[in-house]
C-alpha cells in the first residue's frame, strides 16, 4: 500500500514538471520590394500598406503569434523553402501550373492581384500577347516568382520604380509589373507606361508551410470573418482609391 501511494505521488509529481509545449510564433515577411506599393510601404508606419496592415490583423483574429522579419524578396523565398520563415502570401498564378510545391498550404483568398507586361506607348502594339515574351529580355523584379520565366531571358531589377526607369533609359523594351506598382510608379516618376498583356491574374493567398497545416482553419476563419464584416474591402478601399493612392509614398 506505502508503495502504491509513492508511485501515486511521483506520477502527480511528473505531471506538474512536464514541461509546457511553447505556443507557436509564425516567423513571415512581406514578400515584396519596398517599392511594392499599395502592397507594402516600407517606410510609412502609420500607412504600411494593403498586407502591412492586414497580415497582423488576420494573425491575431485567428490568435496566432507571429514576428515579422525584413528579407528582400529572394532572401524570402530561401527562407521559406528551408523553415526560417514560416509563410508569406503570393498569387498561385506566379507558379507554374498554379503549384505553390509541396511543401506548402494555401488559405482562402484575400484579394485579386493582376501583373501585367508594361512597357512605353509606342512600343505597345508589340507587346499584346503574353507569347510575345519568349525568347526576349523583360525587366523582372530580383526575387519575384514568374510562373513562365523560362520562356524569357530576365533582366533583374531592385524594385518595380527600377523598372520603369529601365524603359525610360531603353534597358528594355517590356517588363512584367504588377498593374498597381506601376501605375503608382509611372505617376511618381512623371514617366507614362502602358499596361500592355496581361501577364497573370489570380487570387492572392497566404503560402504557409505543411508543418503548421493544423493553423489553417483558425487562419480561414479569421480571413472569412474580415472578409464577411468588410474590413478587408475597407483597408483595400483606403489604398486604392485614387486621391490616397497618388499620396501613399510623399
Amino acid at each position: 500500500m506505502k508503495r502504491c501511494i509513492i508511485a501515486v505521488i511521483y506520477f502527480v509529481l511528473c505531471s506538474f514538471c512536464s514541461p509546457v509545449k511553447a505556443e507557436t510564433v509564425l516567423k513571415y515577411n512581406v514578400n515584396g520590394s519596398s517599392n511594392w506599393v499599395p502592397y507594402y510601404i516600407a517606410h510609412s508606419p502609420d500607412n504600411p500598406g494593403i498586407l502591412g496592415e492586414l497580415v497582423p490583423l488576420i494573425l491575431a483574429t485567428a490568435n496566432i503569434k507571429i514576428e515579422k522579419h525584413n528579407f528582400p524578396p529572394k532572401r524570402t523565398n530561401y527562407a521559406l523553402d528551408t523553415g526560417l520563415l514560416d509563410f508569406d502570401f503570393v498569387s498561385p498564378s506566379w507558379f507554374p501550373n498554379d503549384d505553390l510545391g509541396e511543401l506548402f498550404v494555401q488559405s482562402s483568398p484575400l484579394l485579386i492581384i493582376q501583373e501585367n507586361i508594361i512597357t512605353l506607348d509606342e512600343h505597345a502594339k508589340n507587346w499584346q500577347n503574353i507569347d510575345q515574351l519568349k525568347g526576349k529580355e523583360i525587366g523582372t523584379v530580383r526575387g519575384y516568382l514568374y510562373h513562365d520565366d523560362a520562356n524569357f531571358t530576365r533582366v533583374d531589377f531592385i524594385s518595380e520604380r527600377e523598372l520603369i526607369k529601365a524603359l525610360y533609359k531603353d534597358r528594355v523594351k517590356a517588363a512584367i509589373s504588377g498593374d498597381l506598382p506601376a501605375l503608382y510608379w509611372a505617376k511618381q516618376l512623371n514617366s507614362p507606361i502602358t499596361l500592355a498583356a496581361v501577364h497573370s491574374k489570380g487570387q492572392l493567398v497566404m503560402r504557409l508551410r505543411k508543418e503548421h497545416a493544423a493553423l489553417l482553419p483558425r487562419i480561414n476563419a479569421a480571413i472569412d470573418e474580415l472578409q464577411s464584416n468588410g474590413t478587408i474591402k475597407r483597408i483595400i478601399d483606403k489604398y486604392t482609391k485614387q486621391e490616397v493612392f497618388e499620396h501613399l509614398a510623399q
